[in-house]
């Protein structure tokens, strides 16, 4: 008998759910090691997998602090502005059709930046890279147990893009008032501040969603469980996409990020993480699974 270290890398089907709720405590660190024990039956080359030690996690991982309070309540703010300017220079100038124009461009280009984001901090970097060090580690983490990520309260999953959004919109807020612009920067602010939570819900069972949330995910306004689960399973490089997910279809088939990589690649000689096989299949409705 021989116990060997078993790290899992991505799942390949379910994306939330159905695992025992004795591997689902609330509020836990990703960070960990399956230990896995081999046995060798009477057929020699037939092996059976058993869990030794249960995943260990730190239990204040997912909870939010006041610093991430106040990243979300500011990131908040800041959205809130430029919506408002938006909305009375509408009302000043009776001029409509401009900011929502502006507006709708401002969504469909959050969601492709969402999905630019996503592929770059999945694929390169890892802790120790400047500013997005750690939700590079988070990304990782995520494709380790990606049930976990409706475990983290609402501040600690949004803070990071929360300081993002409010760095980037507070000095537009100061220094300009065209609403046809604040049309733009308040729709594509405020999605880029909340696609962690649209991420979170698409990991969710319509079950649980609040309707609401339900209704959008069905009319297509976010991203959805069926949109987002290919990201998932192996190659794991696709649907990469989280605010509406519309964009997927058309970056999947062209083959975009897959160019991009290649383009990386010779100019960089950097390979992405997406062209490794995982070290190992994580198989739902087996004991390793529980990890």
């Amino acid at each position: 008998m021989a116990v060997v270290p078993l790290q899992t890398k991505h799942t390949l089907r379910r994306i939330t759910k159905d695992i025992p709720t004795s591997y689902r405590p609330s509020l836990l660190r990703l960070r960990f090691t399956c230990s896995v024990t081999t046995t060798t039956k009477s057929r020699p080359n037939r092996e059976k997998l058993v869990v030794v030690n249960p995943p260990r996690f730190t239990d204040t991982a997912f909870q939010s602090t006041w610093s991430h309070r106040l990243w979300v309540s500011a990131g908040c703010t800041t959205v809130f502005v430029s919506f408002a300017k938006s909305i009375t220079g509408g009302f000043g100038s009776n001029l409509w059709l401009e900011p929502t124009l502006a507006g709708f461009a401002g969504y469909i280009l959050a969601d492709l930046g969402s999905g630019v984001y996503h592929w770059a901090t999945d694929n390169y970097g890892d802790k120790s890279t400047p500013l997005v060090g750690t939700h590079v580690q988070d990304s990782l983490d995520h494709h380790e147990c990606p049930w976990t990520i409706t475990e983290r309260q609402f501040a600690n999953n949004l803070h990071f893009m929360a300081r993002g959004t409010t760095l980037m919109v507070l000095p537009l807020d100061l220094a300009f008032d065209d609403h046809v612009f604040h049309g733009f920067v308040s729709t594509f602010a405020f999605c880029v501040l909340f696609c962690q939570q649209f991420h979170v819900w698409a990991h969710g069972t319509k079950s649980e969603l609040p309707p609401l949330v339900v209704a959008l995910q069905d009319i297509g306004l976010i991203v959805s469980r069926e949109r987002h689960v290919e990201h998932h399973r192996a190659p794991y490089n696709k649907n990469y996409c989280v605010v509406s997910g519309v964009w997927n279809k058309v970056l999947d088939e062209s083959k975009f990020f897959e160019a991009l990589e290649m383009v990386v690649y010779l100019k960089l000689g950097v390979k992405p993480r997406s062209w490794t096989n995982p070290n190992s299949e994580w198989r739902e409705e087996t004991e390793i699974s529980k990890c």
